[in-house]
Parts: C-alpha cells; sequence; structure tokens
C-alpha cells in the first residue's frame, strides 16, 4: 500500500469531485455520522467548497483510488452557521481557518494520514494570515443505539493535534440519518487551537 497526500487545485480538483463525493457519503454513513446522502447534494457542496476564496482539498490516494480526503477554508467565506458561534462570542472571523471534513476509508487509519490533513489545511490557513484553527464534529451521545460497541471517539486525537473543546461554541446542522425517514438537526461541537 503506497498512499500519497497531495493538495488537489485547479483541473486535478474538478476531475476528483466526483470521487471525493462517493467517498464523503462512504465514510460519513458510518457512526457517528449516520449520514445517508446523496450524490447530488455533496458534488454542489464540493463545487461550492473548491471555489470558496483560499480553500484547500486534500486527497490521499492509494495508486489512482482517492480513499481520503480533508477541506478546509477561510471561516469567512465558508457557510454563516459556521460563523455564528465565533460572532456571537465577539471574533474576528477574518482570522479563523475552518476546517472542514476528514474522511479516510478505516484500512488506511492510523497511518499517519489524518495528521498530513491537518497539517495541510493549517500550513494553508497560516499561508493565509489566519490565527485560530476550528472545526466542528456531531455530537453523538455514547450510547447512541446504532454506536458500535468497540467505537473509540476522535478526541484524544484532536488534543494531541493541539486542538481544545470551544465550550459555548457549538451549531446545529441537518441530514437525514440513515435509520430515520427525514433529515434531523444535529449538535455540532467546535474544537479550536491557536495558530
Amino acid at each position: 500500500m503506497s498512499v500519497r497526500v497531495a493538495v488537489l487545485t485547479g483541473e486535478a480538483l474538478v476531475a476528483a469531485l466526483p470521487a471525493l463525493a462517493r467517498l464523503r457519503i462512504e465514510v460519513f454513513r458510518a457512526f457517528p455520522y449516520l449520514y445517508d446522502g446523496t450524490l447530488e447534494y455533496e458534488r454542489g457542496y464540493l463545487e461550492t467548497f473548491a471555489r470558496a476564496e483560499g480553500a484547500i482539498i486534500v486527497a490521499a490516494q492509494d495508486g489512482d483510488e482517492i480513499v481520503g480526503c480533508a477541506t478546509g477554508a477561510p471561516m469567512a467565506h465558508v457557510d454563516p452557521a459556521f460563523a455564528a458561534p465565533f460572532l456571537a462570542h465577539g471574533y474576528d472571523v477574518s482570522k479563523i481557518f475552518y476546517c472542514g471534513e476528514s474522511v479516510l476509508r478505516s484500512k488506511y487509519r492510523g497511518l499517519g494520514i489524518g495528521h498530513r490533513f491537518f497539517d495541510e489545511r493549517e500550513a494553508q490557513a497560516v499561508r493565509l494570515g489566519n490565527r485560530i484553527s476550528t472545526f466542528c464534529a456531531v455530537a453523538r451521545p455514547s450510547d447512541h443505539p446504532l454506536a458500535p460497541k468497540d467505537y473509540v471517539p476522535l478526541d484524544a486525537f484532536w488534543t494531541k493535534r493541539g486542538y481544545a473543546k470551544a465550550s459555548g461554541f457549538t451549531t446545529r446542522f441537518g441530514w437525514k440519518d440513515i435509520d430515520s425517514e427525514g433529515e434531523t438537526d444535529k449538535l455540532m461541537q467546535f474544537w479550536m487551537k491557536d495558530l
């Protein structure tokens, strides 16, 4: 297994969008997201994200196959729901970089790829003059009926990367769970790191 991690831009980025959309649906289907996504939504989301000024998409490839990806963009250029808790706490969102999702097929985890995803996004944040890096993760109860018995949250990994759970910094996003008929709102908890 020879995995390379690279920042996608220009034509390479556009060409990779369909594979990235499929990968997001596949990986986010698992706990804790339980996301029942559609290719149409994913393509639109990724195309919009890719056009954001200062955005970055990092891809992990095994041969020609994309097996993981991570996104990031200046907070001022992403969905306003991400910025709302920061604005409410008096932060200047022009100095904050938002690390979007990191998705990686399970057999590629534990190889340092997740660290590379954060390294590349944090480097982009610094290049753009951002002072804070942040992301949010869905907050599900540990006794959720669809939680695998061996599920281990990523809190320790994020803490090792220098991130801390930001008390009082939450937002809500809706999506359809794999076991539901329609979309429901989920609580999203932010984590932050000074750069």
